[in-house]
């Protein structure tokens, strides 16, 4: 990939993180911004982990490439979880807090996470979902042949729209009550999901690497569509991964992957004639942005009163003042933030990206 497209990918990775910060505004808005945001940034997300997706044939390097992605997910996964941890105990012991029970159920959930762990933990169940998404699919590419690659994960996805039509029809209520009734560690299930978005990025690489005006097009038809459709009320849709709701078996594909090829797209003009360092300086950090932008509203909101943009701004800023002090004076801490490259030799050179 040349220094253009990463360019854009960057950039798109930075605007897309903006609005997972946005997304977690707990206040009011006007416009259903929040809404119309949900109904593709994860989508987004899993669609371009597997642009970047390589296959693995040999035993071996399949090991190497699952001890990457886990040293670059799982291990700032546990090194934030137990960081928040200790600070929130730390805050209740000091507030009075010394009932036993209570911090053993809390720890129980946050050993189970995905849907389960709340508050501070609220974007913990997109590393774990997206970890298993990508052995899932390693080990898809590896076994089948893609034929069978495409009958799974139309099984795949059968299954998950069967699990959130129970979740949502069947059990009912509010689908976050809803889905923590369907026990489950990590959010597996949810990776049902994800792992389709995530083999598109894979399988139609050459669309999104290179978004032609006819699909720029296509995904803008797409996307005011669904937009006037929604604002008159002629279809409510909604798109919950973490909460398993998707319940539009058609809509659960077009409507995300029209709003990301319209992301894409306009980034791949954009960054074409103009710079977007700024985003790319927000992506460089954006796995802390991830972990500590509701850990930081929690911790700040009992001192500033701030609307959605200061919410934005104190979102942004405090995790990635908080990632450069952690990468230059923590031990280790570029590592505790997902900066693990394996050294180059013959035997992991393919799954080196």
């Amino acid at each position: 990939m040349n220094r253009k497209r990463l360019t854009w990918v960057d950039g798109v990775k930075g605007f897309l993180m903006i609005l997972v910060v946005i997304g977690h505004y707990p206040g009011q808005l006007d416009f259903p911004l929040v809404t119309y945001i949900y109904w593709f940034h994860m989508p987004a997300f899993f669609i371009l982990s597997g642009l970047f997706f390589k296959p693995v044939v040999e035993k071996s390097v399949m090991k190497l490439s699952i001890h990457k992605r886990f040293m670059q997910l799982i291990v700032p996964y546990l090194f934030f979880l137990v960081s928040i941890t200790l600070i929130r105990y730390g805050i209740e012991i000091s507030s009075g807090n010394m009932d036993l029970s209570w911090y053993v159920n809390d720890f129980w959930t946050l050993v189970i996470g995905g849907r389960f762990a709340r508050g501070a933990y609220g974007v913990f169940w997109f590393v774990t979902t997206l970890f298993f998404t990508y052995l899932f699919f390693l080990w898809m590419t590896k076994y089948f042949s893609r034929t069978k690659q495409i009958i799974l994960l139309a099984l795949f996805y059968s299954i998950a729209h069967i699990e959130s039509l129970f979740t949502m029809r069947v059990i009912g209520g509010a689908p976050d009550t809803a889905s923590q009734t369907i026990p489950m560690i990590w959010n597996i299930d949810v990776a049902l999901m994800a792992v389709v978005y995530f083999s598109l990025g894979y399988y139609v690489k050459s669309i999104w690497m290179n978004v032609s005006g006819k699909w720029l097009i296509a995904g803008l038809l797409g996307s005011a569509t669904a937009i006037s459709l929604d604002t008159m009320n002629v279809i409510d849709y909604h798109l919950s991964m973490k909460f398993l709701r998707y319940d539009h078996f058609f809509l659960d594909l077009i409507i995300p992957l029209s709003f990301t090829l319209v992301v894409l797209g306009l980034f791949q003009l954009i960054a074409a004639h103009l710079s977007v360092k700024w985003l790319q300086k927000i992506e460089k950090h954006s796995l802390t942005i991830m972990y500590l932008h509701i850990f930081t509203d929690i911790l700040l909101n009992d001192y500033f009163t701030y609307g959605v943009v200061g919410f934005t701004a104190f979102g942004l800023v405090v995790p990635i003042v908080l990632s450069i002090i952690i990468q230059k004076f923590l031990p280790y801490g570029k590592l505790l933030l997902g900066g693990f490259s394996p050294k180059k030799t013959t035997s992991n050179s393919a799954i080196t990206q």
